[in-house]
């Protein structure tokens, strides 16, 4: 069976669904859904290793929450995007101490820069905190980093985050970058939460060692908002759909190099989205007003 790419929990489901297995029940595995602020969100429940095994992503929970009115600017549509991934983060994220937030991607690479662009419009705390406790008393120490690239820095992203948390000791790693989608419908206008860590590159097959608490000892939160779509999981969807008949997967591999494919509008896209995620964080890690959030970071 053609093996389709996608790093969102929520179409890891919806391929379970679609394949021959289908007619046994999906151990491991639960789902729900409700809405927040207007916006849809599924939240997949991987529980055990038979959930794990059955969907290819590691135990823990993934929420996904669906931004495609986003686009359509209605009032309010950016504080309430805000509000409803940072009330999600919220609940993931543990009730007190530092965080140091990561930054993976390659901000020179558009579709690659949701984590460096959104640590623009993350509140750093953590040399406030130290520098004047009496004024910032009632911030929570929050520290960034952007890892670069392996082929720009010469190291591992796990390499730096893994010698950050052993000097900084935070209670959490929230970790932003972008991810690859099964459908173009989900490109920029989902964003992914997890409290199962997260694998660098992995959106375009280029798999790093993974960020989780196994590897850096605390609990690590992914951020990921798909920007791309893999070419050939694309082709397969649409031969599908119109009623192709079997994929012939080794033909569609076999064409030539990898390709991703993007939106037109990614550039903007991008830009709109990492500044969702940024505001996000501060909602959630520090419980601000979209307006304080504006003020603080003029």
């Amino acid at each position: 069976m053609f093996e389709k790419r996608t790093d969102l929990a929520l179409e890891a489901r919806e391929l379970w669904q679609e394949s021959p297995e289908r007619t046994t029940r999906l151990s491991g595995v639960k789902a729900a859904k409700h809405k927040s602020e207007g916006y849809p969100i599924t939240k997949v429940d991987i529980l055990n290793e038979k959930g794990a095994a059955a969907l290819g992503k590691p135990e823990g929970s993934y929420l996904t929450v669906d931004l495609t009115t986003f686009w359509q600017r209605k009032p309010d549509f950016f504080p309430r995007a805000v509000r409803a991934v940072g009330s999600e983060l919220k609940t993931l994220l543990p009730e007190a101490g530092a965080a140091l937030v990561i930054g993976l991607g390659n901000r020179a690479m558009t579709p690659d820069a949701v984590g460096p662009l959104a640590l623009d419009s993350v509140l750093i705390t953590r040399h406030l905190i130290a520098s004047q406790p009496r004024h910032f008393s009632g911030f929570r120490p929050v520290a960034a980093f952007r890892t670069g690239v392996l082929g720009t820095t010469g190291l591992e992203s796990a390499e730096t985050v893994q010698a950050l948390v052993e000097k900084l000791s935070p209670s959490v790693v929230i970790a932003i970058d972008a991810l690859a989608s099964r459908r173009l419908g989900r490109v920029c206008t989902t964003i992914q939460l997890s409290d199962a860590g997260i694998i660098p590159g992995s959106g375009v097959g280029n798999h790093r060692e993974a960020l989780n608490q196994e590897t850096l000892g605390v609990p690590v939160i992914a951020v990921g908002v798909p920007t791309v779509v893999d070419a050939a999981t694309l082709a397969a969807d649409l031969i599908e759909e119109s009623g192709g008949g079997e994929v012939d997967e080794s033909r569609l591999r076999s064409v030539g190099l990898p390709l991703m494919v993007t939106p037109r509008e990614i550039d903007a896209q991008v830009r709109d989205l990492a500044k969702v995620v940024g505001y996000s964080l501060n909602w959630a890690l520090q419980d601000l007003d979209i307006e304080d959030i504006n003020a603080l970071l003029s």
